[in-house]
């Protein structure tokens, strides 16, 4: 019927454009892996910003994925979903590296605040000192944060869908999604206190950053090492911007979410799930450009392969 061919349609162009956007953030994310790697074989070692960008770049990468993968059963195989556990571990894989993702940013903008803001106090001194010890233990403290968060909801996503399992197979996806509906806030203000948590971490580092490039410029003279100093806080005060506006952004996208799930908005939805799956890459790719190592090599990779296209 006509109705049934828009709705074909319409999941055949969703499907389309949600591939897409997400190949490209995958694409993205891959290179800062690949390079790392590479740099990480060459010298034996990395140093603690390409720790954070290396874990970041794998964090993005796998969330993308998993987001393609449940997007895509969703709308094309939606009864594959019903197979015990194939949701459950979905949601937790999905729930992990999307908290992984928000940790990993959040050490980052860390990390360019101790290292690069100038403060007289013990404690940020102490700090400073030791940021590359204690980088290697954030990291670790994030991830087994963002594996419990991933557990949870795992068990929460479970006894959900168990308890609906009695019900004929036309009936179990409809029943398990009230259940999960019902757990549904539960869920969110997990995810809502991961991006708050994080987001006061950028925030802060924001203003720590901003507060010493404002004391550096007041006492700014005319030599090399200074203006150094003021290149590097506007380097990195240029990178926690890009992260306070990707956190905005996927911090609405959360409130627009928890507004309209319930009401069966599927358009709006839609566009919220392409927004949170547009940052990842579009925000690695700015990541890309403000790292002069990146940037050579993604500049060397494009013309290469400029080269290769002429050439045939």
């Amino acid at each position: 019927s006509p109705h049934q061919l828009n709705i074909t349609s319409y999941r055949a162009t969703t499907a389309t454009i949600i591939t897409l956007e997400t190949f490209a953030g995958m694409w993205i994310n891959a290179f800062i892996i690949c390079v790392l790697c590479l740099a990480w074989g060459r010298k034996k070692t990395l140093n603690s910003n390409e720790k954070i960008l290396l874990l970041l770049g794998c964090s993005r990468f796998w969330y993308l994925c998993f987001s393609w993968l449940y997007s895509f059963l969703l709308k094309i195989y939606p009864y594959c979903l019903l197979v015990h556990p194939t949701l459950q571990l979905l949601q937790g894989a999905y729930s992990f590296f999307n908290c992984s993702n928000f940790w990993f940013s959040a050490c980052l903008c860390l990390f360019y605040c101790i290292k690069i803001a100038n403060f007289r106090n013990r404690f940020f001194i102490y700090l400073k000192v030791k940021i590359d010890r204690i980088v290697p233990w954030l990291l670790f403290g994030s991830m087994i944060f963002s594996l419990v968060i991933g557990i949870f909801v795992y068990n929460v996503i479970d006894k959900a869908v168990c308890k609906s399992l009695n019900f004929t197979c036309h009936r179990i996806l409809w029943k398990a999604a009230i259940r999960i509906e019902e757990r549904f806030y539960l869920i969110n203000f997990v995810t809502g206190f991961v991006y708050t948590t994080s987001f006061m971490a950028v925030i802060f580092s924001a203003i720590f950053l901003l507060f010493s490039l404002w004391r550096h410029k007041c006492k700014m003279q005319t030599n090399s090492m200074n203006s150094l100093s003021l290149d590097a806080h506007i380097r990195a005060m240029k990178s926690i911007l890009s992260f306070f506006i990707v956190y905005s952004i996927n911090f609405l996208s959360l409130i627009l979410t928890l507004i309209y799930s319930t009401k069966k908005q599927e358009h709006v939805m839609f566009l919220v799930f392409l927004i949170q799956l547009a940052f990842p890459g579009v925000h690695s790719l700015i990541l890309i450009l403000s790292n002069p190592k990146l940037e050579k090599t993604l500049l060397r990779t494009l013309s290469f392969l400029k080269c290769k296209v002429c050439m045939r």
